[in-house]
Formats: structure tokens, C-alpha cells, sequence
């Protein structure tokens, strides 16, 4: 199989994905400023989940653009990836409609946690096709401890969201803000 292939269906997944969660975001009943503002959390997890799954996206597309061949370990690793991230839209909706609760706040974390390891591996797996060029192999190495790091902070937010669910979101934020702009080597060596 094309590593373009893998990309399309990934692609098309991932469009789903983004749509099933946008169409959570129902018109409120109250026609008012006040129904508009009952929605703001579900409107704030949306947004949340949106530029998460967004990122996952940018920075699969260049990940994938370094696959030198797709092999069963990469199709299945890429698969177990867009399991989790279809899991996005329902702790979204969960998230939005009891935020200020620990358990849907802490299932979101998981699935988060389960999303970084997911692209972990597959990470993994892709990096060990590029031992013969070292460049790459150090690109692979110094995301793959970004990786761990973000990993690390998921598995943090969970027990957090016990502790305290403001501390718990801001956890779920940052891997965010530390994938937000793909890494510049990364989109350099991905279309060489």
C-alpha cells in the first residue's frame, strides 16, 4: 500500500470525526443571550476537541510523508490511532455538558493519553525505516521524546482532574499548545 492511501483514508476519518462534533453543538432552546451562554461549555469543548483532532491531523500528514513504505505494523498502528481520535466526539459532547464534574473531565484526559500513545507508536514504527539516515533518526528521537513529554502530562491530568478540574484542563491544553505549529525540520524532510 501508498503511504497516500493511508493519508486519504486517515484524511476522510478524520473529516468524520470533526463533523459527528460539530453537529453535538445543537441550537438552544431559550432564544436569548442566556441560552447562547448555557452553550458556552459545550461550545469551549468543541473548540477544544477541534484543535486537537486539527493537530493531530497537521502533524500526521507530515509524519506520514515520511513513511518510506506502509507495512502491516504502520496500517494497524494508524488504525489504533484513529480509533481514539474517533472516541474524540463523544468525551467532547461529555466534557461540554458536565465540565465542572471530575469523571468526564478525567475520561477526556484518558482518551487524550490514549491518542499521544497511539501516535507514539506509530511514530515508532515509521522512525525504524529511517535507520539508515541520520537526520531522520534524529528528527524521530527528538519528537519521540516530545512525544513521551506530552504523553507524560495526559497521564497527569488524570488523577488531576480528582484533585482540581481547573488544573486538570489546563493539562489537557498544553500538549495543544506544544504540537500547535508543526515542527519546521519535520515539514522540510516530509516533502524532500
Amino acid at each position: 500500500m501508498k503511504a497516500t492511501r493511508l493519508e486519504a483514508f486517515s484524511d476522510g476519518v478524520i473529516a468524520i470525526i470533526i463533523t459527528i462534533m460539530v453537529l453535538e453543538l445543537k441550537v438552544p432552546e431559550e432564544h436569548s443571550a442566556a441560552g447562547l451562554l448555557a452553550m458556552l461549555p459545550l461550545f469551549l469543548s468543541y473548540a477544544l476537541s477541534f484543535l486537537t483532532v486539527a493537530i493531530y491531523w497537521a502533524n500526521h500528514h507530515h509524519l506520514i510523508h515520511l513513511v518510506k513504505r506502509v507495512n502491516g505494523s504502520i496500517l494497524w498502528l494508524n488504525m489504533n490511532l484513529l480509533f481514539w481520535l474517533s472516541l474524540m466526539p463523544f468525551v467532547t459532547a461529555y466534557l461540554g455538558e458536565h465540565h465542572v464534574e471530575k469523571l468526564p473531565v478525567a475520561l477526556y484526559g484518558a482518551v487524550g493519553v490514549a491518542c499521544g500513545v497511539s501516535y507514539y507508536f506509530l511514530r515508532h514504527a515509521i522512525s525504524r525505516q529511517t535507520v539508515d539516515d541520520p537526520r531522520l533518526c534524529a528528527l524521530h528521537s527528538r519528537m519521540l521524546r516530545k512525544n513521551r513529554i506530552a504523553i507524560g502530562l495526559g497521564v497527569a491530568l488524570v488523577p488531576a482532574a480528582y484533585l482540581s478540574i481547573w488544573l486538570s484542563l489546563a493539562l489537557i491544553l498544553t500538549p495543544s499548545l506544544m504540537y500547535f505549529v508543526p515542527d519546521r525540520e519535520v515539514e522540510k524532510l516530509a516533502h524532500e
